[in-house]
């Protein structure tokens, strides 16, 4: 069976689906924010990726309906994600064949 290789460990800082997933159990407190998710598996996945979708409901997944404190976690955690990324190569921009 494959395992997920860790937020800290993927291309371009994770700035991926599963990374986002990640970053928001770290905002919603599902997962702690040194838990980078390694070794887990689709199905492990799967079950965050219910649960934060689960957090997000009251929010209508949008961070500008977020209440004060979670809005300023979200900024921290999202800014620092960004930076970091950056600092790796990531480019936000499409590609002509994106």
């Amino acid at each position: 069976m494959q395992t997920y290789i860790g937020l800290d460990n993927e291309e371009n800082g994770g700035m991926t689906m599963i990374g986002r997933t990640i970053r928001d159990a770290w905002l919603f407190d599902i997962l702690p924010e040194n838990d980078t998710f390694i070794g887990r598996s689709a199905a492990d996945f799967q079950v965050l990726l219910d649960a934060v979708s689960k957090a997000w409901e009251p929010y209508g997944n949008l961070p500008s309906r977020l209440p004060t404190e979670l809005a300023e976690r979200h900024h921290r955690i999202y800014d620092a994600a960004i930076q970091k990324a950056r600092t790796l190569g990531w480019d936000p921009e499409l590609g002509d064949d994106d």
